[in-house]
Parts: structure tokens; C-alpha cells; sequence
């Protein structure tokens, strides 16, 4: 597989591999991309499988912990503190941002090429998985290197470039668009997308579907706080979606080293979108230092979390006697380049969206709409499809345990919207679930960010690092490699 050049200012240029020979010539010498086939390649690299964000975004969070070990990366205590990485090498910040700038990249190459066939109807679906691709990265973007979504303030507050078209010059200057502009421009890709795309891919896993779409959209609406709109996207979900949240009564049963296979398949009914990502995160509960350490996993995944009083059926693993422990869920696998060398690459499959996490979001748009009734029955069946020895008859949720387990603690969850006591909890438990669900996978960032919550980081024999509401930290600072270009750095 032959390496080629792309122009990509936020980038410079970036390395990408033999799927991309339709970019690896100067533009007039090109091949053509003119069949539904071309472009269906070309949109199989437009996901940011180039790195993952999982690492740093679960490093921020309040789900990681001193673990003590002698020595860590460099990248995993610049996270932990909430610093910018000074490597852009495999897993961190800057690499993950060039992931997602290449990702747009092929989405834009493959909507100019859509637009030069004349836009034919029968290139719909490529058409829909294209905007849907270059909202997800351009999301993703502005979840990590802006701060948080707020109206009031959107038009004002840095966002990230949203980039439209394709690369013709060597080096392109951008500007940042405001958060406002940005979530603007997502939610018109977006809305475009949900009407275009489709289910037929000989592997519907890797790209987006229809279900795939919904998910993202209710994750994008939720953000935004339009409860309306995350109802609408995940109407078809119906009542307790049977079959298709994650069975963990089958899955812990499985031998751990099956369970690192099995929870990012493509057949897992629960996944809606994975990817094979270039990465070596599946290694970072034996090498980081901040980790989930013991004692704050049993404050997140304890018996003492369970509403009904029960053992969670999650389970946690650890090495010999590490003071972290893990879930199961990620495995690298080796693609050797050159056996010979012992040379290769490592990936690791990784779930971006799935029906548990769009599942729960349409729980706390329930919540929001003030049907606290039907949310509370939904967040029940949730409960008890991960509660060991669940009862239907006897375990039962009801609005005073839910208030009384997750008490309102002033000025603890503060978003742009208001919300009533009994509101404030269940989206208290909603959001505990949610951590509890996605340890490791970096979701609880996006709830630590658009709930203003403080996040506290202790460190042996160090003094207390603390992230404020409002901290400027809760931006990820703009990788050098853009900034030297022209990309104006977030304030410190």
C-alpha cells in the first residue's frame, strides 16, 4: 500500500494509505471519482479512525484516579491535569484532531464529487453518509476545543474552522467560526443527512445508517437542549427497546479475554456505529498511572450505586496487584507490515454510538419534557438490564428513590437551561448511569461540560488539581500544528 499526500492546512500535510489513491495526485491529475462505487471508497475513510479520543477525553474526567504506579506517558498526566499534550503521536489531542480534519476531508472530496456528477438522486445515500460524517468529526471538534455550548454566549465564544470544501492549495489559512456558527453548520449537515442516507453497506457497522444517524442527532439536540428534537430522532426506539441495549447478563458471563473481543463487534446488536481505530488505548489500564483506581471504581460501579440495593452486573479486572482496575472492552489487534521486522500497526475497535447511549437519551429528554411517569418507568427497565438479580415485581423505581438517591446539591449541576428539583435528579441518575455505562470510552466528558461540573484530581504527594466551572481548561488548547498556522489558540 503506497503512502500519498493530502494539502490540509489544519494538518499540514498528512500521511494516508492506499484506500486514498483517488487523493494522492495533484488536483488535475487526479483520477476520476465519477461512479456511486468511487465514492462509496473514497466515504469509507471519511470517520476519524485515524486516532481515538477516548484516552484523554476519560483522563479529564472525574472517573480516573492515582493509581501510583512508579511512572506513566507524559500524555496521560498532561491530561490528567488538563494540559495540552506535547506529543502528536498515536492517542493524543493533536493526533485526534488531525483524525477528524482527515475525516472531513474525504467527506468534502466525496460531496464535490457527488455535485460535479449533477447530484443524481441515485447518489443519495453516499450523499447523506457524507454530511452526516462531516457533522460527526466537525462535533466532535467543537465538543473538545471549545467551550461548552451556551446560547447566550455561542456567537461570541471560539468554536473550530468548518471546513466545506476540498483542499486546492498547498496551504489554506483558516479562522475559527464561533460555536454558534459551528452548531449551526452541524445541524444543517445533520438535518440534510437524516434525509438522505441509508441502510444499504455490505457492512452497516462501519458507517452511518439510519439508526446511526438518530443517535448522533439525539446526542447533538441534547447538547443543545432541544428535548423536542431528541424525542422526534428517537421515536422508534418505542418503549424498553428489547434486543437491543447491551445483554450484560450474557456479556460478564463470558470469559474476560472474550469480552475484550466481543464488546466492540459489529455484530453486537447494541453498537450503531465502530470503528477500527489506529491506536493502542487497549494498553492503558497496565501503562497509565491515571486510571480507574480501585477505590474510585467502587464509588462509580459499587453495590452502594445500585438504586435496588443490588450488585451492578458490571465487572471490573485488574493486573496482578495494580491499584487500577478495568472493563473489558477494548482490543488491539496487530496488523503486521513486515512480519519478518516485526513491524505493524496496532488498532483498536472502538464503539462511537450506540442504542444504550441513545436509549438514555431519550430517557432525559423525557425527563425534560416533564414526563417524569414514562421516564421513570424506561430508566427502571435501564436499571434492571444491568442489575444483578433484577425483579420486575419487586425492584421497583419510584420518584422518591430516585430524589432521595440523587439529592440536588446546589450549584452541582449548573447548564445553560434551568431545571426543576425532581428534574435535577433524574438527570443526576441519568448522568450516573451514563458514567457507569461508558467507563473508559470518554462520554462522561461531555456531561462534565455541558453540566459545568467541578472536577477534582488528586495526585500522591501533590497538591489537589481542581477544574472550576467556567475553567478556560475546559477547552482543549489548539494543537501547534494549527496554531502555527494561523489558528487562534484558546485562552489560558
Amino acid at each position: 500500500m503506497k503512502n500519498i499526500k493530502i494539502a490540509l492546512t489544519l494538518l499540514f500535510v498528512v500521511s494516508l494509505s492506499s484506500c486514498d489513491d483517488f487523493l494522492s495526485e495533484t488536483p488535475d491529475n487526479r483520477t476520476q471519482i465519477d461512479t456511486a462505487d468511487k465514492i462509496s471508497e473514497l466515504l469509507v475513510n471519511a470517520y476519524p479512525s485515524g486516532g481515538t479520543y477516548m484516552e484523554f477525553a476519560e483522563t479529564m474526567t472525574d472517573n480516573v484516579g492515582d493509581g501510583q504506579l512508579a511512572e506513566t506517558l507524559p500524555k496521560n498526566e498532561q491530561n490528567y491535569n488538563w494540559e495540552m499534550n506535547n506529543e502528536t503521536n498515536i492517542d493524543t489531542q493533536a493526533n485526534y484532531w488531525d483524525a477528524c480534519y482527515r475525516a472531513i476531508a474525504h467527506a468534502n472530496k466525496a460531496l464535490q464529487a457527488i455535485n460535479e456528477l449533477g447530484n443524481p438522486s441515485s447518489l443519495n445515500p453516499q450523499k447523506g453518509e457524507a454530511l452526516l460524517a462531516r457533522a460527526y468529526s466537525h462535533f466532535m471538534l467543537v465538543s473538545f476545543w471549545s467551550q461548552r455550548y451556551n446560547p447566550s454566549t455561542a456567537d461570541k465564544d471560539l468554536g473550530i474552522p468548518y471546513v466545506t470544501e476540498p483542499e486546492e492549495v498547498l496551504i489554506k489559512k483558516y479562522t475559527r467560526n464561533t460555536v454558534k456558527e459551528v452548531f449551526d453548520f452541524i445541524q444543517k449537515d445533520l438535518e440534510e443527512g437524516l434525509k438522505l442516507v441509508g441502510n444499504n453497506y455490505s457492512e452497516p457497522k462501519f458507517h452511518f445508517t439510519k439508526e446511526a444517524a438518530n443517535a448522533f442527532a439525539s446526542r447533538f439536540y441534547l447538547i443543545k437542549g432541544d428535548w423536542d428534537k431528541v424525542l422526534e430522532v428517537s421515536e422508534g426506539l418505542g418503549s424498553k427497546p428489547v434486543g437491543k441495549l447491551r445483554n450484560y447478563l450474557t456479556f460478564t458471563a463470558l470469559d474476560p479475554n472474550i469480552q475484550f473481543i466481543e464488546y466492540a463487534k459489529a455484530d453486537e446488536p447494541a453498537n450503531l456505529l465502530v470503528v477500527s481505530a489506529y491506536s493502542i488505548y487497549a494498553r492503558a489500564s497496565s501503562r497509565n498511572r491515571f486510571y480507574l483506581a480501585g477505590d474510585r471504581s467502587q464509588g462509580i460501579l459499587g453495590t452502594g450505586t445500585n438504586i435496588f440495593g443490588k450488585a451492578w452486573l458490571y465487572k471490573t479486572y485488574s493486573y496482578n496487584s495494580s491499584m487500577t482496575v478495568f472493563s473489558a472492552k477494548f482490543k488491539e489487534y496487530f496488523k503486521y507490515t513486515n512480519l519478518t521486522a516485526s513491524i505493524g500497526e496496532p488498532y483498536t475497535g472502538t464503539v462511537l454510538l450506540s442504542y444504550d447511549e441513545f436509549y438514555l437519551n431519550r430517557i432525559e429528554a423525557l425527563v425534560m419534557k416533564n414526563r417524569i411517569n414514562e421516564a421513570n418507568a424506561e430508566l427502571e427497565y435501564f436499571f434492571g438490564t444491568r442489575t444483578t438479580g433484577y425483579n420486575a415485581t419487586t425492584d421497583k423505581l419510584t420518584e422518591a428513590k430516585v430524589v432521595d438517591k440523587y439529592p440536588v446539591v446546589a450549584d452541582e449541576y449548573t447548564p445553560f437551561y434551568s431545571m426543576t428539583p425532581v428534574q435535577t435528579s433524574y438527570v443526576k441518575a441519568i448522568a450516573e448511569t451514563r458514567r457507569r455505562d461508558f467507563i473508559h470510552e470518554g462520554i462522561r466528558w461531555f456531561d462534565i461540560k455541558r453540566f459545568n461540573i467541578v472536577v477534582v484530581h488528586e495526585t500522591f504527594s501533590k497538591p489537589t488539581n481542581t477544574l472550576e466551572k467556567d475553567d478556560n481548561r475546559r477547552a482543549l488548547q489548539i494543537p501547534l500544528s494549527a496554531s502555527s498556522n494561523g489558528v487562534e489558540k484558546n485562552p489560558r
